[in-house]
């Protein structure tokens, strides 16, 4: 799957190199990173991003650092993207009161954060309902 990751946000690289020589404007080109390169990046980042090895963060980073020196626009990381897709996930779960895992979510008054689950061992800490 890691392949698959790497190889098609890669070739949307080309493609950006390709759309400088056409003289595209900037916003144009980050449209363009946004639809072809980060759609592939980040489907399911909730699912698969604590799995993989650090070597393999480190090269789907490179893909985004290069698409930054390409556009000239700062762009997220994953480990940012990989945060704001999680809380966008959890405040849509908790404005949803038909879910099934509602009642996991509650937020803490005041805060934009949730109130963790209580357990005896560590396991539960870094799933996704946290």
């Amino acid at each position: 799957m890691l392949l698959i990751l790497s190889k098609r946000p890669s070739s949307g690289c080309t493609f950006l190199r390709r759309l400088i020589s056409f003289g595209l404007t900037t916003q144009a080109m980050l449209n363009f990173y946004r639809a072809v390169i980060d759609s592939v990046l980040i489907f399911s980042i909730t699912v698969w991003f604590r799995s993989i090895t650090q070597k393999e963060t480190l090269r789907l980073n490179r893909v985004v650092k290069t698409a930054f020196r390409i556009i000239g626009r700062d762009l997220p990381s994953l480990e940012i993207l990989y945060q704001q897709r999680l809380l966008g996930r959890a405040t849509l779960i908790s404005q949803d009161s038909s879910y099934p895992a509602h009642d996991l979510f509650e937020p803490l008054p005041f805060s934009r954060r949730f109130r963790s689950i209580k357990t005896r061992t560590n396991r539960f800490s870094t799933s996704f309902p946290p």
